[in-house]
């Protein structure tokens, strides 16, 4: 047994699932390092890397930037002509200009597939291991390489089938690779639990995904359509997939919106499958720096965790929120929006009980002050909060003052423009939070069966999908929920989307299912259809290049 998972991993280490020219990063076990382990121990250490490839995906670049920084929601200028240049790759993104080299491309493509290599090691291992914990271990192993399946066809447009080490991965598209991730999704479902958590996959998340895939197969089918033909046995079997997990009583919907985001969000029952990053797995997510100042310091504890002026919202994001509620502030009207925890005044506030706003943060910032590397407290010792300015920019006469206007003018990008994004709390508990971040990032969620319901529904023109979206705006009662709405279109709904899910990566997979990715917003003008994909990398093209008319490029690139 030990030999053979030895020669199943090196034969998958000496090769990606296509031949492309990256090597993969595997711990490989060897006689010495499974000398003495269980079934059962072997069978833990197989599975673990087919998870743990996620957090790599996840991180606050790579799939964030593909879902995010190519929609509406998204932007990211070139900071003060000197900060987040990178070869210009996130203009492109966001004009839908980029290239079969952009470096978010190669990377996401990259670790999707050796996740998806990892999973086929680990059917391959699993199948032969006589422990009774390997066919639950097995069975999330084809769960996981279902998943990693559905990311590339959602973003190239392609799906690799693998079942042996000595075979050429075969490629599908359209409607042959919806089905092959069905059957594997279905083969599972009598077999996964539902009891482990949403760290790994289970039968809400078999179902989760189900309903994703067929909500969205439309898109798949063909991804260049002019418009999407949704089919009734399709939407019955989303609406069915997501009866399944509401009436589970396994998921609850929270009554705080932020903690789902929050640190401790691993045991969050709206949480139905998502990245474990959970310390002792060694979380390393930066979602909640990604976005806020180089002046922001959420940690008294630390004085060198800080943000890093990354993106912020597009004014057209913006917009949606105030429109819907006008004449009142979307901060009061919604509690999905903002969640102020500082005063917006000066004040001394006690090193344990700090903690900076969530939500969408609008003008000046106020924060702990740092001076030569060292915050300042009041004379009662409690640390002092004040205006922020950009010290750490060498600006310290330009206010931390966020502006709604951003954009790729001189003016637009400076470090200040642009509302920015703290929906991910700002880890108290790691060693940094500013590059561990601790909170699980979610995958799916209660609220997303709601509204996936709602909208297989109202494809349907069944009137019971104002329930649905009611149900979720109702049930965020730790303060005044947002008032339901009186009715519901398409276009309601996709706006609902954007207010439940922003910054949660999956905006532009709505955009493009709901007829809007072609539209034009803040910097983007681009109508080409074949942008709804993203380019296979250079190097994958180049690494198959010994088996003409294997890896074809997409339309377009």
């Amino acid at each position: 047994m030990k030999k053979k998972i030895l020669m199943l991993l090196l034969a998958f280490i000496s090769m990606t699932v296509i031949y492309s020219c990256s090597k993969l990063d595997e711990n490989v076990l060897d006689e010495k390092s499974v000398a003495g382990l269980t079934n059962k121990q072997q069978a833990e250490g197989i599975i673990a890397p087919v998870y743990a490839k996620l957090e790599d995906i996840f991180i606050h670049t790579n799939y964030f930037a593909l879902q995010e920084i190519s929609t509406d929601e998204a932007i990211l200028p070139f900071r003060g002509g000197t900060d987040w240049g990178d070869n210009g790759i996130y203009l492109q993104l966001h004009q839908h200009q980029n290239i079969s080299s952009d470096a978010n491309v190669r990377n996401t493509w990259n670790h999707i597939l050796i996740g998806l290599s990892r999973s086929v090691t680990a059917i391959i291992a699993l199948s032969t291991n006589p422990d009774p914990s390997a066919k639950l271990f097995l069975a999330e192993a084809r769960g996981m390489r279902a998943y990693y399946s559905l990311l590339t066809l959602d973003l190239f447009g392609l799906v690799f089938v693998k079942n042996d080490v000595n075979e050429t991965s075969k490629i599908l598209r359209g409607e042959a690779a919806i089905e092959y991730i069905k059957s594997e999704l279905l083969a599972i479902e009598p077999i996964v639990e539902n009891t482990t958590g949403p760290g790994r996959i289970t039968k809400g998340a078999v179902w989760g995904l189900l309903a994703r895939l067929y909500l969205n197969a439309a898109v798949y089918r063909d991804v260049y359509a002019p418009s999407f033909t949704f089919k009734t046995e399709d939407m019955d079997k989303a609406i069915e997939y997501c009866t399944k997990i509401i009436g589970s009583g396994q998921y609850n919907l929270a009554a705080d919106y932020f903690s789902l985001f929050n640190d401790n969000n691993h045991t969050n029952k709206e949480l139905i499958f998502a990245v474990d990053q959970r310390a002792d797995l060694n979380g390393h997510n930066r979602m909640a720096y990604f976005s806020i100042s180089g002046d922001q310091f959420p940690l008294p504890a630390y004085p060198g965790a800080n943000g890093t002026d990354g993106p912020g919202i597009t004014s057209d994001f913006y917009r949606t929120w105030v429109n819907a509620y006008a004449p009142v502030d979307p901060a009061v009207a919604d509690p999905r929006f903002y969640k102020q925890n500082l005063p917006p005044a000066a004040a001394c506030i006690d090193a344990a009980s700090f903690n900076i706003n969530r939500g969408i943060l609008r003008g000046q910032q106020y924060g702990l002050i740092r001076t030569n590397g060292v915050f300042e407290k009041c004379q009662d010792g409690k640390m002092r909060v004040d205006k922020l300015f950009y010290n750490t920019r060498s600006k310290p006469t330009l206010a931390v003052d966020f502006t709604e206007n951003i954009d790729y003018t001189i003016a637009g990008s400076n470090y200040n423009t642009g509302f920015r994004v703290e929906k991910y709390e700002f880890s108290k508990t790691s060693v940094s939070g500013r590059n561990f971040g601790e909170h699980d990032i979610i995958i799916l969620r209660l609220a997303d069966i709601y509204l996936m319901r709602a909208e297989a529904k109202l494809r349907k023109n069944d009137a019971t999908a104002l329930a649905d979206v009611n149900i979720v705006r109702a049930s965020r009662t730790a303060t005044t929920p947002a008032a339901p709405l009186p009715a519901i279109t398409l276009d309601l709904l996709f706006r609902e989307r954007g207010f439940e899910f922003y910054w949660e990566m999956v905006r532009r997979t709505d955009m493009i299912r709901f007829g809007k990715y072609e539209g034009t917003w803040t910097e983007k003008t681009n109508t080409d259809v074949r942008k709804r994909i993203f380019p296979i990398p250079q190097t994958a093209i180049d690494g198959a290049s010994n088996f003409p008319g294997y890896l074809i490029q997409n339309l377009g690139y």
